[in-house]
């Protein structure tokens, strides 16, 4: 007697991933990638105003040193930003070379 069964996740649990007309290892790679491109926005922006309010705190109470965490968290950002963004667009010239579709997956 198996008490051990197989349970189809995709039905279970109405994932697109795992069901015969569903999604492909390729599907969650593209939907990993386009969260996490949302998420490094998200990131981008908070540290912005974080390191803006920072800046002008420190201006406005006189510490040279708090403005310039301030600024320092700010340049943070723009270089992550600069990373992702090159990173994203690296990804984009290997889909045109290789005609394999990483970002946009077919069917979402």
């Amino acid at each position: 007697m198996n008490t051990l069964a197989q349970i189809d996740i995709g039905e279970k649990f109405g994932s697109p991933f795992g069901q015969a007309d569903g999604q492909t290892l390729g599907g969650l790679v593209s939907i990993i990638l386009q969260s996490s491109l949302a998420i490094a926005g998200v990131i981008l922006l908070f540290l912005l105003i974080f390191g803006g309010i920072g800046i002008i705190a420190g201006a406005g109470n006189n510490n040279p040193e708090q403005a310039a965490k301030g600024k320092q968290a700010a340049t943070a950002a723009v270089i992550g930003f600069i990373v992702v963004f090159s990173a994203y667009w690296v990804v984009r010239l290997i889909e045109v070379i290789t005609g394999v579709d990483f970002i946009t997956a077919p069917g979402l």
